[in-house]
């Protein structure tokens, strides 16, 4: 029996790993990917300012995958009625037939046949994608950087920009184009509101009700007649379905299933849960479905025999909240709970490091934290105690959802879904009180006393250099 995973993103990788481990010997599982590394997506953004970081999002699929065949090709097509798909290798095209399949190729960026927008704008899905958006940056000081789509994806990217800006003093302006009347659409006003205020913050120019037309190699160009300049043009504008669908995202119904050895995992369909909701297309319910998708061709590969058709799982969308990050600063809502600053970086750097640390990749998340926390590079600086004592306790998996501080075993998360007994349903943002101990925030209180210890710092420098220099015209004298 043959069982292919056609994609190694998060989806992908989490239903190979569970097949692995759930699967009997005797049955092949081969992994099909156009990399033969798996990158941890929601953190792509952000090599813009720290490309040292590919390292470390970045896994070779041979160190994470314990007896699968991984297959380096592009999937072409795929025929749910034949238990066939077509790949791409180096060699030449070739049909990989299975009795079952998870579809796990993610979604493309929709670039909505807008005139001249996909040929001037870079995406971001790739690695090779931001180091193009950071070169673009640094040779474009003085100038303006547009990104196209308010949803998380363009905050992140925006933020990164902003950042890079500031590190490498380019003087860019960023803005981020919206269409709706507010950047991250379809989430809650309260977490949108303060995503706002954090790009403002952080200098980002924010244009909602903004829709693009179309783009040249100078500006884009808005429905309402307006042309923004540019020299940076970053598009997130939407998504749409994998080459080998023709771009098309599948209705998929609750148990994932599309024909009779077929299922469809993550952005790459339009799933339907079992309460007949339309489920997002988010990082955290892709991971969700591929346990569903695990657990249903486990089923039929164990049980389906004899043309006995199992009963298979279905899948509940059920999000806890969200993290986006902004450049040095980061949003999260966890239940009602809306909170920036410190607590928002916290939750953002252990959902990473969990996601790699489910997969076994603990060095690499000690190593994010780090990066993400600003944490020291010293040897004795380690993960958090509590993530190392899940990874002991086999509940690692339970960090693993990016963009979601859901189900996360960390006291932040606890402590502000306990908000949810205690407040009215409606959104409470704590982030007025977050903010003031975040380092990172322009003119918070923590900021300044920053300012002063470095100032008092550099003092002493002074004071330390002055010392060391009259002892030195002391000793040419003597």
């Amino acid at each position: 029996m043959h069982v292919a995973v056609l994609g190694a993103g998060y989806a992908g990788l989490t239903v190979a790993r569970r097949l692995e481990r759930r699967l009997p010997d005797d049955v092949d599982i081969t992994v099909v990917d156009e990399s033969d590394t798996h990158l941890v997506q929601h953190e792509l953004h952000r090599l813009i300012r720290r490309p040292d970081l590919e390292e470390v999002i970045t896994l070779p699929l041979t160190e994470v995958l314990a007896r699968a065949e991984v297959r380096q090709a592009r999937v072409t097509d795929v025929d749910t009625d034949a238990n066939a798909a077509t790949i791409e290798t180096e060699e030449g095209e070739e049909v990989l037939e299975y009795d079952y399949a998870a579809v796990c190729l993610g979604a493309e960026t929709a670039f909505y046949d807008l005139p001249g927008v996909e040929e001037h704008a870079t995406p971001l899905k790739r690695v090779d994608h931001a180091a193009t958006i950071r070169e673009d940056a640094l040779d474009a000081a003085g100038g303006e950087a547009i990104v196209g789509g308010g949803g998380l994806s363009g905050i992140q990217i925006a933020g990164e920009l902003a950042a890079l800006s500031d590190a490498e003093d380019l003087d860019l302006g960023v803005t981020v184009v919206e269409m709706a009347d507010r950047v991250a659409p379809g989430f809650d006003a309260g977490f949108a509101d303060a995503v706002r205020r954090e790009l403002e913050a952080r200098d980002v120019r924010v244009e909602t009700g903004a829709t693009v037309e179309s783009a040249d190699a100078d500006a884009i160009h808005l429905a309402d007649g307006r042309d923004l300049s540019h020299d940076v043009f970053v598009w997130a504008g939407g998504i749409q379905g994998p080459a080998a669908t023709d771009g098309e995202r599948a209705e998929v119904r609750a148990n994932l299933r599309v024909g009779d050895g077929t299922f469809v995992v993550g952005d790459a369909g339009r799933v339907v849960d079992e309460t007949g909701a339309a489920v997002p297309a988010a990082a955290q319910t892709a991971l969700r479905e591929a346990k569903v998708a695990a657990a249903n061709i486990r089923r039929l590969v164990r049980d389906g025999k004899d043309g006995f058709e199992p009963r298979l799982e279905t899948y509940r969308y059920e999000s806890p909240g969200w993290v986006v990050s902004v450049g040095d600063g980061a949003v999260a809502q966890v239940g009602p709970v809306v909170m920036s600053g410190e607590p928002a970086k916290a939750a953002k750097a252990v959902i990473g490091a969990g996601h790699l640390g489910s997969v076994g990749a603990i060095g690499r998340a000690s190593d994010l934290v780090r990066h993400e926390l600003g944490w020291p590079s010293a040897d004795d600086v380690d993960l958090p105690a509590q993530l190392l004592l899940a990874s002991h306790a086999g509940q690692l998996a339970a960090l693993s959802d990016p963009a979601s501080p859901g189900e996360v075993q960390y006291p932040l998360a606890r402590t502000a879904l306990a908000f949810t007994d205690a407040f009215a349903p409606e959104t409470v943002d704590v982030t007025p009180f977050t903010r003031l101990a975040d380092r990172s925030y322009p003119d918070s209180p923590a900021s300044h006393v920053d300012d002063a210890v470095s100032t008092g710092l550099g003092l002493l420098g002074a004071m330390a250099g002055a010392a060391s220099g009259e002892e030195s015209a002391e000793d040419d004298e003597e």
